[in-house]
């Protein structure tokens, strides 16, 4: 059973007298909400709220220019071009993108998206000998290639003109290609360093349709992509990321792709009120059940389908797959917390089992660490290799960490919370021991708990619905970016009851004695029962529409007695 978190919250001081005068055209409470997102004077705030930032240049990114001769070469002459993606939602929505601007072209482009199960994360030889005796001769990757120098030689050897598209960091040794584009290579003057695969999938459209324009078509048709793989990826909502989502999201709300809209339905979304909780908690899961379970072509297909009958098949195929993904993802977690309380590793959490399922280790990796504050692996082992998937805090750089063990492993890669390899099984037990070194070099010294930043403590009876617009205007929120948070004390419970469907989440009215508002608290329901007469509560203020009634309530993300303090 994982331990009972205690969880840190943390409130910014009040903004300064001269910030508060220069946003005075705004409430009081919505200054403190500016401030808090670093923002100091009006213009930039009418910036922030409308959505407007400074769009980069794509061919600031290195290799740009080349990566599109390239490619209208190839269109011109016919010669065909696979897209190689990834087989999470940023890879399938960066795949889709590609192959449909390539089209409206003329380009030849087809898809591949390599079988997790089969053939593992990234380029590979085996794949790329597929392509070529098909007579490729043109690879684009999108969200991935960047760690694949080997492959990338071997791409060259069969006669492939690679250009790879990634946003992840690269090793050392970048990959020999016609095209790098990276904007987290050395020396990439690219001020956005932060766009998901989907997103610099999109740059590269952009440099495309800049360098030839295709009358009643654009770069933004495919927005609507953009904002789905960028929340799903779960990157920095902020700069142009925020920009791109802000304007996808009103694409996607048109409801014009069938299988977005069929796999909304299966949801339980109104596709007309999208948003990126909805992308994050309901499309993106569903999109990605496809490739964890099965096969991620699944999904491609739902995106790229314009026929709404067989969008519906297919979307009702994602919602099963994700019921039984979710089941799994219970069982596993369960078995690797069984593990972990035999373990004596106390700052790094790893669970390997031959049964385990690949496409379901990083969810399981991820409830770990949510569960326990602290990094985790989780991985199968089969033909002799250990696979698996990392997920980490803020206090350690996971990708990082086995970059010093990278001599033991096969392959690997990631960002600082999320990464993934290969070792032979062979080495694995030497590297969880020097993982297991190097995370008690990094944590020890360390008082680790969770964070909760709150914009301020307000006293629930000022709590109005005239907040509720300003609150809008600073949508859309996500990583980096979070939905505006409140703290308020000395709150007495009326009645609370658990539901979902296993009981996990906790429903609550709570008053100051002037007001009363609904609560709902997800993942808290381990509260009922044993809930205080007064609490306090850090939390979100939110419409509530259910059965198309509109209700406000309280989203609360932690409950604290109120005679603790923090």
């Amino acid at each position: 059973m994982p331990p009972t978190l205690i969880k840190r919250w943390v409130v910014p001081e009040n903004l300064p007298v001269e910030i508060d005068e220069r946003l005075a055209e705004y409430p009081p409470f919505m200054r403190q909400l500016l401030y808090n997102r670093g923002i100091k004077d009006e213009l930039s705030a009418q910036e922030f709220l409308d959505g407007r930032h400074q769009r980069s240049d794509p061919y600031q990114l290195t290799d740009m220019d080349a990566a599109v001769e390239r490619l209208f070469w190839a269109i011109d002459h016919q010669e065909p071009i696979a897209i190689y993606g990834d087989y999470d939602v940023d890879g399938v929505t960066a795949s889709a993108l590609m192959v449909e601007v390539l089209r409206v072209f003329g380009g030849l482009a087809e898809v591949y998206i390599p079988n997790r199960f089969e053939e593992g994360y990234g380029l590979n030889q085996d794949a790329l000998e597929v392509l070529a005796k098909k007579g490729t001769r043109v690879v684009v990757t999108v969200d991935c290639g960047i760690r694949s120098p080997h492959e990338a030689r071997h791409a060259g050897k069969l006669g492939l003109d690679l250009i790879i598209s990634d946003h992840h960091h690269p090793q050392d040794e970048l990959p020999t290609a016609r095209a790098v584009i990276c904007p987290k290579r050395p020396g990439d003057v690219f001020p956005e360093k932060d766009l998901a695969g989907v997103g610099l999938a999109y740059k590269l459209a952009e440099a495309l349709f800049h360098r030839r324009p295709v009358r009643g078509w654009a770069a933004a048709d495919w927005l609507d992509l953009v904002a789905l793989g960028t929340v799903a990826d779960i990157v920095p909502l902020t700069g142009e990321n925020r920009m791109l989502v802000r304007a996808g999201l009103n694409l996607l709300r048109l409801g014009r792709r069938p299988g977005l809209l069929a796999l909304s339905r299966a949801a339980g979304l109104n596709i007309a009120a999208l948003t990126t909780e909805d992308i994050g908690f309901g499309l993106a899961p569903r999109l990605n059940a496809a490739g964890r379970l099965e096969s991620a072509l699944a999904a491609y297909d739902l995106l790229t389908n314009q026929d709404l009958s067989a969008a519906g098949l297919l979307a009702q195929k994602l919602d099963d797959q994700n019921r039984e993904r979710q089941k799994l993802t219970q069982e596993m977690q369960r078995e690797a917390e069984q593990q972990i309380e035999q373990s004596e590793s106390e700052h790094i959490l790893t669970a390997f089992h031959s049964q385990y399922n690949p496409g379901v280790v990083g969810l399981v990796a991820a409830k770990l660490t949510e569960s326990y504050y602290r990094p985790s692996i989780v991985g199968t082992m089969t033909d002799g290799f250990a696979r698996a998937s990392c997920r980490s805090i803020p206090e350690f750089h996971i990708t990082q960490a086995l970059d010093e063990c990278s001599d033991l492993l096969e392959r690997h890669g990631g960002h600082a919370l999320a990464a993934g390899f290969t070792v032979k099984t062979e080495n694995l037990s030497e590297l969880l021991s020097r993982l297991t070194v190097i995370s008690h070099r990094e944590l020890s010294e360390l008082d680790l708990h969770p964070v909760l930043r709150a914009d301020m403590e307000i006293p629930l009876r000022e709590l109005h619905p005239d907040y509720l617009p300003f609150l809008d205007r600073l949508q859309p929120t996500g990583q980096n970016n979070p939905d505006a948070a409140f703290v308020s004390r000395n709150l007495r419970v009326l009645h609370s009851k658990t539901v979902g469907s296993d009981k996990r989440h906790l429903k609550l009215a709570v008053t100051d004695g002037r007001i009363t508002y609904d609560v709902i608290a997800f993942r808290l329901g381990d509260w009922f029962g044993r809930l205080p007469e007064q609490i306090d509560i850090l939390y979100s203020f939110e419409r509530n529409v259910y059965n198309g009634r509109e209700s406000l309530q309280l989203k609360v993300r932690d409950i604290k007695p109120s005679n603790l303090a923090g």
